[in-house]
């Protein structure tokens, strides 16, 4: 299952989503695709007409052009999201998202999404470390669980003849 993380490049959650079977959708193989490509010369992101585009359905052409580049840049991780989890007041280190609105504005269109989200607050010592790796496994173990009866349960497609 494709699951969104947030902070959005966080490596930790990264590494904990895939850890437990899980694809994690973080921002780093964006970035990578913007800025690996050898078809244009802007930098420090090669922007296109249609990532302008993506950035205007999530915010209106009044807001401030970075926070519509930066949804832009997270439109194709929100499209494929089936779960989230979502880290509240985390330290700079465990990854830092840099815009405030862009931030609150993503949590927003996650929350409204309809997919499944885990939130949980930043651990400020072990115990609570212990506690909210001990979350994120059983939300991510709960998430293969429903995915491997949605398959067994599922009916075989018929074949319509035309």
């Amino acid at each position: 299952m494709k699951i969104f993380i947030y902070p959005a490049n966080s490596l930790i959650l990264s590494d904990l989503v895939e850890r437990f079977g899980h694809q994690p959708l973080a921002i780093m193989k964006e970035i990578r695709k913007k800025v690996t490509d050898p078809g244009l010369d802007s930098p420090p992101l090669n922007m296109t007409p249609d990532d302008a585009k993506k950035g205007l359905k999530y915010a209106a052409i009044e807001i401030p052009s970075g926070v519509r580049g930066r949804m832009a840049l997270m439109d194709p991780l929100i499209e494929q999201a089936e779960a989230a989890i979502i880290v509240e007041d985390a330290d700079y280190m465990f990854g830092c998202m840099g815009c405030a609105r862009t931030n609150e504005l993503l949590k927003y269109v996650i929350r409204n999404k309809g997919i499944l989200v885990l939130e949980l607050k930043y651990p400020k010592n072990e115990n609570e470390a212990k506690n909210f790796v001990l979350y994120v496994k059983e939300f991510l173990d709960k998430l293969k669980a429903s995915e491997a009866s949605v398959e067994l349960t599922a009916e075989p497609k018929q074949e319509v003849k035309r």
